[in-house]
């Protein structure tokens, strides 16, 4: 009883991967159809490894059936085992009305490329040979020597001047020296005199008022000073004495005197030299080590990074896949700019297709002939 539930639970399984539901069928086996050859291959290469993972269940479920029917003990243990088993053939925790699609999550794994040695690094050793070249060179034939010379005196004649009578001094007399200046002296001064006036004018005037006056008349008159010029020696410097030099006397005569004195001079004879063909070594010979880099390669290997699974997935199915679903469906991805033709409410390989390339945009995982509830739930679509 238990192999046949397990074959029916089986088969379920299969069929639900395969096909989905059988509303999808028809409509995805034309998507199939239309793909290319590629697509195809992958789809098979898929369902083999459905195939073969479902067997491994099927074959631990057997191995945990053998192992309750020999031990009674651990009946229980084995009874738990088995219906984990069993229950993997089916999605956890269904609802009604959904549906589900077991998905082989294949291998991932990641390029690396590596740096590998293929050669060590060496040294190679030249020997550069010494290097010559023939030219001229000039060789001392006889030494530079010296000889002393005498350098005879220079003399020059010079006019000198001898003194014949030394400076002296005498003493002079310089008498005074006087001006004569024009004076104007007073040489009478101002005064008053008494003079007798006229008689008939004293007749006239006076005497005629009086009879006891005797006639005379006194008029005291004022006689102005008189002057005269005068002329007068004024000493205008006293005399003096005075200190005359009088200068030295002296005579030019001629003299010759010694310009340079009598000298000695070395004189030097310069060395003899000559010229000869000889051969020069320009450089010696030397030992060059060349390196030799170490040779490397790229080696370029996979690495796995997350192994293969097998889980259950929730897609739209025949329950959900209602005309007006389809058509809300069919808008949004229209308004996302992924579906082309017209909204019709028929779920096709067109409706697919778009489904299928806003998946891949977003990042989300897609089916092959299905659509995964993270899509709707993506698209904002209560499905």
């Amino acid at each position: 009883m238990r192999n046949q539930t397990s074959t029916v639970l089986l088969a379920t399984a299969v069929a639900i991967a395969a096909s989905g539901c059988s509303s999808m069928a028809n409509d995805n086996t034309q998507a199939v159809s239309r793909s290319d050859a590629a697509s195809t291959v992958e789809l098979q290469a898929a369902k083999r490894r459905v195939t073969e993972l479902e067997s491994r269940l099927a074959d631990t479920d057997r191995r945990l059936a053998a192992s309750q029917a020999e031990t009674v003990a651990v009946g229980s243990q084995t009874k738990a085992s088995s219906t984990n088993a069993s229950s993997s053939l089916f999605p956890p925790n269904p609802k009604p009305g959904q549906c589900y699609a077991r998905v082989l999550t294949p291998a991932k794994y990641r390029t690396i490329s590596e740096r590998v040695l293929v050669r060590d690094a060496a040294e190679r050793i030249e020997i550069i040979p010494a290097r010559y070249e023939t030219g001229d060179q000039r060789v001392l034939v006889k030494e530079a020597t010296s000889k002393l010379e005498i350098v005879p005196a220079v003399y020059e004649t010079v006019s000198e001047q001898l003194l014949v009578k030394p400076a002296s001094t005498k003493i002079v007399e310089i008498p005074a020296e006087y001006r004569t200046d024009s004076e104007r002296v007073v040489d009478q001064p101002a005064h008053t005199v008494w003079k007798k006036g006229p008689a008939a004018s004293q007749a006239n005037n006076v005497l005629s008022q009086t009879t006891t006056d005797t006639g005379e008349l006194m008029c005291l008159v004022e006689v102005p000073a008189t002057y005269k010029t005068i002329e007068k020696r004024v000493l205008v410097r006293p005399a003096r004495t005075q200190e005359t030099v009088i200068p030295a006397e002296y005579k030019t005569v001629a003299k010759r005197i010694v310009k340079t004195p009598a000298t000695t001079r070395e004189v030097t004879i310069p060395a003899q030299y000559d010229t000869i063909k000889v051969t020069k070594l320009v450089s010696p010979a030397s030992e060059k080590r060349v390196a030799i880099p170490a040779s490397y390669d790229d080696v370029t290997r996979s690495e796995l990074v997350a192994p293969e699974e097998m889980d259950w997935r929730q897609v739209v199915c025949e329950v959900n896949l209602t005309a007006s679903n389809v058509r809300a469906l069919q808008k949004a991805l229209q308004d996302k700019g992924y579906y082309k033709a017209g909204i019709d409410g028929v779920f096709g390989n067109q409706t697919l297709k778009a489904a299928q390339s806003y998946a891949a945009s977003n990042g989300l995982p897609a089916g092959t002939n299905y659509i995964p509830m993270d899509v709707i739930k993506k698209l904002g679509l209560d499905i």
